[in-house]
């Protein structure tokens, strides 16, 4: 039981995977943690439940080790539209797909294991100064961090909402009892949305549809659109019920004030399609728990800036493409004629490559497109 007199060092705003793995990373740190969010756990949240080898070494680093029975193993990504397709393995390891529930679970007992002192069902009223104000009473608190969500309303109250630059898109998900055709998460395109697709059963995947337009934002219009796919769950039945919700890639001038920073989802975000909302969280919770340990939150400004480079990189070229489908079909034979071309894409797609092999990456790719 938390006292409402009592005092931390950090104070966690918000208790999904960003929350949790923020509290878990300051606590490693020998920091005292309390955290709160309005609902109870198992905290659910539409997503793509793909995690690539490099997420899983992040989810390592705070102490989780994803069992692969609970879920299911896949190898690489596959790039695809009707009538054309291209696959790569990871560099190193092999991703899981894993249920977003079972996932918050784990998170929710290493937390525990830590020392967080979690208060669920307890939404935040307001932040002042070193207070973070409660139902019932206020706590005392060195760091505030806000890991409330893209609605951010820690990031409101903090004033790092002004100048963010923010771009919509829209997406709904489906669990399907099918057995998985396909050891890799694949991304299938069609005029106006795209479907992602993630084996995280023996029996079952999860796909999510994405588009910039919310009347294409749905399974009759892609599924119309995507033939061979739609094929393929021929007579499935839903695992699950639909989900919708909002993906944003967002950019803020500022993810730290004062004694406030921001980490997940509420300190900006790529777009869903690139896979990688995960590992960034996590990544940017063990650069906020160093900045938090060296008292300069200033430091975790910066890491956060290097950590979100190449992704804000890949999704914006991932848009295009999807915008792009003369173009994009180019691409795709590209890859098909060399098909090492587009490892070296995957490997930077999840955060490998140097600066020197992204940029001869991304001029052979150029070349290829020319030579087509």
């Amino acid at each position: 039981m938390v006292s409402l007199q009592q005092s931390t060092d950090v104070f966690v705003v918000g208790g999904g995977p960003a929350g949790l793995a923020a509290a878990i990373a300051a606590r490693q740190k020998g920091l005292s943690v309390i955290l709160a969010d309005g609902a109870a756990p198992p905290i659910e949240k539409p997503c793509g439940e793909g995690m690539p080898p490099e997420t899983l070494d992040a989810l390592r680093s705070l102490g989780v080790e994803i069992n692969a029975a609970e879920g299911y193993k896949f190898r690489g990504i596959t790039y695809a539209q009707e009538g054309a397709s291209v696959s790569a393995d990871f560099p190193q390891g092999t991703g899981i797909g894993i249920r977003r529930p079972l996932l918050h679970t784990q998170l929710v007992a290493r937390a525990e294991e830590c020392g967080v002192q979690m208060l669920w069902k307890t939404p935040v009223r307001a932040i002042d100064g070193e207070y973070v104000q409660l139902a019932h009473g206020k706590i005392r608190s060195r760091w505030i961090v806000g890991a409330d969500g893209q609605g951010s309303r820690v990031r409101r109250w903090s004033g790092l909402d002004v100048g963010a630059r923010v771009k919509k898109r829209h997406a709904i998900r489906r669990h399907y009892h099918v057995q998985p055709w396909s050891d890799y998460m694949e991304i299938i395109w069609s005029a106006h949305s795209q479907a992602y697709v993630t084996p995280i059963g023996r029996e079952e995947v999860c796909i999510v549809v994405l588009s910039e337009k919310a009347a294409h934002a749905n399974f009759t219009d892609a599924l119309r659109a995507l033939p061979s796919l739609a094929g393929k769950l021929a007579g499935a039945e839903l695992a699950s019920r639909e989900r919708g919700a909002i993906t944003v890639m967002c950019t803020l001038e500022n993810l730290q004030r004062g004694n406030v920073a921001l980490v997940g989802d509420a300190s900006g975000g790529v777009d869903a399609i690139t896979g990688e909302g995960l590992r960034l969280t996590f990544r940017q919770a063990l650069a906020l728990a160093d900045a938090l340990a060296a008292e300069d939150l200033t430091l975790y400004q910066q890491s956060h800036a290097a950590i979100c480079r190449h992704p804000m990189r890949m999704g914006q070229l991932m848009l295009w493409l999807g915008r792009h489908p003369r173009i994009r079909h180019r691409a795709i034979r590209a890859f098909q004629e060399n098909p090492n071309l587009f490892a070296r894409l995957l490997a930077t797609h999840i955060g490998g490559g140097s600066p020197a092999e992204i940029l001869s990456t991304g001029a052979q790719l150029g070349w290829g497109l020319l030579a087509l």
